[in-house]
């Protein structure tokens, strides 16, 4: 295991790569009550169509984020319960390209990585679990057509991009989710819940090296072959269509406005592009910015309005949005000259 050390903030960085593949980052935190443990993989909503062993292979809208709520089942019970019951606080999450787990705890904290590690790694999927699922996520889906913020960001995806995977909803469609089986659950398991396409990060007072032994011991031993995946066709910096309204039942109206962009290659460069964009875009529209002060002196925005760059599966955009008096000059104000 290799460190590293930042003086300027206190912080040192211990880091492996387990011979099935696996990164594992480790931020000791010497003193701290608190310790958090991260695992993640990179596969989200938007790799439904990839290519392994020369074969491409299609899914349904919605496998990643289906594969999040069933991974907690296990076959000796709920491991979101077993993390609770010890002490725990866990979630997940799905985006557009990574699926995380995790969990913050001050006591017990190698039980409760070793069942974070196991339930993860050891699928457990049954025909009726799996048709129960598809009523709950359902349902969810639903619900999130009757949220503003979800229909408004989905709106702009939709306006910015012609086929990306990004234009579509992570959680899929109540009708792709009901093409969703065990034999799904498990092929998109075994391709992308394979150790070297994870990653596992840990904070608190721990010790790294005890970290790496645990997840090299009930982790699987095996390298996973990478998958090829594919986004669609190349994408234009223009826009698919210049506007999307919907009427719901608000109190005030809201809006986004984006912009597509060129993304920066993946690692480093993207990260970097990424914190200078954040950075540009909070010295152009961030709240203590002229033109957000002026707007807001104008009654044309609210402390809502924000602005914000995202890059993932191949493209880059920046938007900016919130709940405006006039979303046109607001529109207009912000557009470069």
């Amino acid at each position: 295991m290799t460190y590293k050390k930042y003086p300027l903030i206190g912080e040192e960085l211990h880091t492996v790569k387990l011979p099935n593949g696996l990164p594992v980052f480790v931020v000791p935190k010497r003193g701290f009550n608190k310790k958090y443990a991260y695992f993640a993989t990179d596969y989200g909503g938007a790799d439904r169509r990839f290519r392994l062993s020369g074969k491409w292979t299609d899914t349904p809208e919605g496998v990643a984020h289906f594969l999040e709520h069933k991974m907690f089942e296990t076959q000796t019970g709920n491991a979101l319960t077993k993390l609770s019951e010890n002490g725990a606080l866990p979630n997940a999450y799905t985006s557009t390209d990574i699926t995380a787990y995790h969990f913050e705890c001050i006591d017990n904290f190698r039980e409760n990585l070793e069942t974070l590690l196991s339930f993860v790694s050891i699928p457990y999927f049954t025909p009726e679990s799996v048709e129960k699922e598809q009523g709950i996520i359902a349902q969810e889906i639903i619900m999130y057509e009757d949220d503003p913020d979800h229909c408004l960001y989905y709106g702009l995806m939709k306006s910015l991009f012609r086929s990306n995977p990004m234009r579509d909803s992570v959680a899929g469609t109540v009708d792709s989710i009901a093409e969703i089986t065990p034999e799904t659950l498990y092929g998109c398991h075994k391709i992308f819940y394979n150790p070297s396409n994870m990653a596992l990060c840990v904070a608190g007072d721990v010790d790294p090296s005890e970290v790496a032994d645990m997840a090299q011991r009930i982790l699987p031993v095996e390298q996973g072959e990478a998958p090829e995946r594919d986004y669609g066709p190349d994408e234009s910096l223009e826009p698919e269509t210049r506007l999307f309204s919907k009427a719901m039942e608000i109190s005030l109206p809201l809006f986004l406005a984006g912009c597509k962009s060129k993304p920066a290659a993946r690692g480093r460069e993207s990260l970097r592009l990424e914190l200078i964009s954040g950075f540009a875009l909070d010295i152009l529209a961030g709240h203590s910015s002229p033109l957000y002060l002026r707007l807001y002196a104008e009654g044309l925005v609210n402390s809502d309005f924000s602005a914000s760059y995202d890059a993932a599966v191949g493209t880059a955009y920046s938007m900016f949005g919130g709940e405006p008096g006039n979303p046109g000059r607001v529109t207009a104000e912000v557009k470069p000259r």
